[in-house]
């Protein structure tokens, strides 16, 4: 599908808006895969693996997949392969062409450069509320791991459900702890005032507690935050507005030519004039009347940051380091270390 048609699906999309049943709003339900990281913390044992500067996302680091391959089958669990955009940065290009090969180039959203998780998001959200403003979107990082997919999805249609009650809420998905976890952001949740039996409202968050604190946000409830997130379009961009104004402001600026042919000149512009941004600390910590958390239990997650935590999934699920690194005895030893 080109920039043009593109264009008349979505003013076709809009024009025939009815009220919604359960099937038009699995057809209005959307992911973005968030794969423009640089993966830096990483860098010493992915490098080992393959032997080059790619990301983490583009490796094979838990068995054959690539983590990018595992979060894709992961998602397809709930939104349909045609609904799901990849948030990419151009330098990566040849790490992740062989992989996306097949998918519609309209539903690669890349940036010029990685300037942080804000302007990754907002970007993809510009691009989406175009072609379907009436959505509903769950971002996921490309990078992470869960120890039971179809258990970890079926919180996300929970998720998705909730977002049709009429409000603008953003849901993040909260991990139940396993451990007192000092590198983790937190989310504390908002216990006297309940959006639901299973939900709450965010009172605030944590970012890589002390572990005398770390152990007291555990005792008292909080969860770490997994970064996926759920809302409709309008919501997240909403609370971009609020948090980021003059970063919504600059890509306001551009919205005109998102989806057509003028959009790469005019994000490589912007991305020339805007600063690297960070979406939990400049968004989500200053924003928290506008989320609610799902704790999510019964299943182990990680965001595979620290060599060490690579090597303590392995060990969990039952896999060997990759024979690369066990033939590299001084990355090895370096993960171990963390």
């Amino acid at each position: 599908m080109n920039h043009i048609s593109l264009k008349r699906a979505a003013s076709s999309q809009a024009a025939t808006m009815v009220p919604e049943s359960n099937d038009s709003r699995s057809a209005h339900r959307w992911a973005i895969i968030l794969a423009g990281g640089e993966g830096a913390r990483l860098r010493s044992l992915t490098r080992a693996i393959v032997g080059d500067e790619r990301p983490k996302q583009f490796c094979p680091i838990l068995g054959d997949e690539t983590l990018l391959d595992q979060t894709r089958n992961r998602v397809a669990l709930a939104v349909p392969s045609q609904q799901t955009l990849f948030v990419l940065t151009r330098t990566h290009e040849q790490f992740y062409r062989s992989h996306l090969r097949e998918v519609p180039s309209e539903l690669l959203v890349v940036q010029p450069k990685n300037q942080g998780t804000a302007p990754a998001i907002l970007y993809s959200l510009m691009r989406l509320s175009k072609v379907d403003p009436f959505s509903t979107v769950a971002f996921f990082p490309s990078d992470h791991y869960f120890s039971d997919d179809a258990g970890f999805m079926a919180y996300v249609e929970s998720a998705f459900d909730a977002t049709h009650s009429g409000d603008d809420k953003v849901i993040l998905l909260g991990i139940k702890p396993h451990g007192p976890e000092t590198e983790y952001g937190w989310i504390e949740p908002l216990t006297s005032n309940r959006v639901s039996q299973s939900m709450s409202w965010v009172r605030r968050f944590w970012e890589k507690p002390k572990d005398e604190v770390a152990r007291g946000l555990m005792d008292h409830g909080c969860l770490w935050n997994s970064f996926v997130m759920v809302g409709s379009v309008s919501a997240f961009l909403k609370m971009i507005r609020r948090a980021l104004p003059d970063l919504f402001d600059h890509f306001k600026s551009i919205e005109s030519v998102l989806n057509t042919p003028r959009e790469s000149q005019a994000i490589e512009e912007l991305y020339d004039r805007i600063p690297e941004v960070n979406f939990s600390q400049s968004v989500l910590a200053n924003r928290p009347g506008n989320l609610a958390v799902l704790p999510v239990g019964g299943l182990r997650w990680s965001d595979l940051g620290k060599p060490h935590r690579v090597l303590s999934t392995l060990a969990d699920i039952g896999l060997q380091p990759r024979t690369e690194l066990l033939w590299n005895s001084t990355a090895l030893s370096n993960a171990a270390a963390g």
